[in-house]
């Protein structure tokens, strides 16, 4: 089907005015993040999709899907935009964005039963402020909050930067509503456990717009009570120290709600005024009065186990102060964008895994050995490190952390630098039995390696494309290896 054409049909579907065919705004829809400085530079090697539509609810969603899936057109979801795996990105020559914009109510706050239920193209932030006007929380920080939006946020399987006490988008989400390509609505209601089968939410949460599309969710929500917040931050010898102290403080049943530990180099970003070239511990425990003052004992007390390992503790206040500077706004995000517009370099790049406490330090340990000796433009590296940010009793995860100089065309930028670091870290991460990705999401360029970070489960999941998106019309080439992204990876010259 022709551009014109389908754009006739469309306008049958729904209304005019929510079809956006502006150049500005398809140019924009190709890529997200993942493509962040080619996109400044205006060097984007993807088409632009045809249009990008705004549905009024979930009848206009089926309906355009069932379209969709009828005329074998390839469809985008999008709630919020700040995606960094590629998951946004076209990939196809007739695609259509379809964008939760219009999609922005709060259907109902319940404070009863700790819960709420809004649309897709809520904003994280706009939930957040509500709640805190009746004395409540999400409980869900993720660095993008002031820009993100519940579709995504529960399509990518978001984490915040409080996880360790309030979870994953996960372990927040009670019930929800998502359209699949052929139409079909599908509700799942809200209750606080059932044993009726397996749990059918996680076909929706995580599927990052791969097999359905999301309309509305319904999230659990908690009493806030910044009063009492407590931090706690010390600089310690090395990262595997910190592990320890991490994993002594998870084991022994507390959950404070940030357990951080910091390389030198990432510590450098973020604590440049007090990191004394070593790596820097943090804690944050917050919640009713009682629960933090024993969160705190339980964290002095790992401190006081692994003492030989401590440095120094750091003035709390210089905790709190970053803390209250981390999330990115719009404005931020604009500003990097208009940076790299001048400049041959931009923020970096983060590849977050996750394992076991014991195989967290090694796998570390491996890639930063392995990037500093094989990859071939390592004298371009103006940092590499990493950082520890969400724990559970059973493991943690590591952002590894890279900032390079680039001298390379931008369109180019990806494959001379991103791709062959990236590759390493998965490729030891896999190998010492960790998972690639902790909370990004596959987007599209990692699913190069997606048979190899589920193996013999792959089947489970190929099979779930095959039962609700048979068309192969949901965001072709994210989760799912296609052939295409042979096109888009490094490619060793042996």
């Amino acid at each position: 089907m022709d551009a014109a054409t389908l754009l006739d049909q469309l306008a049958t579907i729904i209304p005019a005015e929510q079809i956006n065919t502006d150049p500005d705004a398809l140019y924009d829809a190709s890529a997200d993040r993942y493509k962040k400085y080619a996109k400044a530079r205006k060097v984007l090697d993807v088409p632009a999709p045809i249009a990008i539509v705004y549905p009024g609810d979930t009848e206009e969603v089926a309906k355009i899907l069932s379209f969709c899936n009828a005329n074998n057109i390839n469809v985008i979801p999008r709630a919020g935009m700040t995606a960094t795996e590629g998951g946004l990105e076209n990939w196809k020559d007739v695609t259509l964005v379809v964008d939760t914009l219009k999609l922005d109510k709060i259907i109902k706050l319940d404070p009863y039963n700790s819960q709420a239920t809004v649309q897709a193209g809520v904003p994280l932030q706009q939930l957040e402020d509500e709640l805190r006007k009746i004395g409540f929380t999400t409980g869900h920080s993720p660095q993008s909050k002031p820009v993100a939006k519940y579709g995504g946020l529960v399509a990518t399987r978001s984490i915040g930067q409080f996880s360790t006490l309030y979870g994953g988008i996960e372990d927040m989400v009670v019930g929800l509503e998502a359209v699949f390509p052929d139409g079909t609505i599908s509700r799942i209601k809200n209750v606080s456990r059932r044993a009726g089968g397996p749990d059918i939410r996680h076909i929706v949460i995580g599927n990052e717009g791969a097999l359905c599309y999301i309309t509305e969710v319904t999230i659990k929500i908690f009493k806030y009570y910044p009063d009492n917040n407590k931090f706690y931050g010390y600089l310690v010898k090395d990262v595997e120290t910190g592990i320890k102290i991490l994993r002594e403080v998870m084991v022994n049943g507390f959950r404070p709600s940030v357990a951080r530990v910091y390389s030198e180099e990432d510590a450098a970003q973020h604590f440049y005024h007090f990191h004394d070239n070593k790596c820097v511990l943090l804690f944050m425990a917050e919640g009713p009065k009682g629960i933090v003052e024993a969160t705190g004992t339980g964290i002095e007390a790992a401190v006081e186990t692994f003492k030989d390992g401590i440095i120094k503790q750091v003035d709390s206040a210089l905790i709190a102060n970053w803390f209250n500077r981390l999330n990115w706004s719009q404005q931020d995000i604009d500003d990097e964008f208009e940076e790299m517009r001048k400049s041959d370099s931009h923020a970096g790049y983060t590849t977050e895994i996750s394992a076991d406490w014991e195989t967290i330090p090694i796998i570390y340990d491996r890639v930063i050995a392995r990037i500093r000796d094989e990859f071939e433009r390592a004298a371009d590296l103006t940092m590499l490190g990493g950082h520890s940010s969400h724990s559970y009793i059973n493991g943690t995860n590591m952002y590894f952390v890279y900032n390079y100089d680039i001298h390379c065309a931008p369109e180019d930028e990806l494959l001379a630098y991103h791709h062959p670091i990236q590759k390493i870290i998965v490729e030891e991460t896999i190998k010492h039995g960790g998972s690639m990705c902790h909370h990004h999401g596959i987007g599209k360029y990692r699913s190069e390696w997606t048979r190899d970070e589920h193996g013999s489960a792959y089947y489970m999941l190929e099979k779930l494309k095959q039962a609700f998106d048979p068309n192969g019309i949901m965001n072709h080439g994210t989760i799912f290896p296609q052939d295409e992204v042979n096109k888009y990876i490094y490619q060793d010259e042996n």
